[in-house]
């Protein structure tokens, strides 16, 4: 397995499913299916880290009263959505 760190998120959410499906057949002895989800869950928590980091780039552009002004891009959530 390449550095976690440098690792891109596609390569994470692959090697995440390859271990997802490994676990589902069940056949994976208890030790290694042990060491297998505490891969997953590293995997998971670097996906996880990676989303951030990314939402933290993005910027919408919004124009308002003829100007295009950026602004942070903040996603919405259920609960945003029922309420606005």
């Amino acid at each position: 397995m390449a550095d976690k760190q440098e690792m891109s998120f596609e390569e994470a959410m692959n090697q995440l499913e390859t271990i997802v499906n490994q676990l589902e057949h069940g056949d994976v002895p208890l030790e290694k299916a042990i060491d297998l989800f505490q891969q997953g869950m590293q995997l998971s928590q670097l996906c996880s880290q990676k989303l951030t980091q990314v939402e933290r780039k993005i910027e919408m552009i919004v124009e308002e009263d003829g100007e295009i002004r950026k602004q942070p891009f903040i996603p919405q959530t259920e609960e945003s959505e029922t309420l606005g």
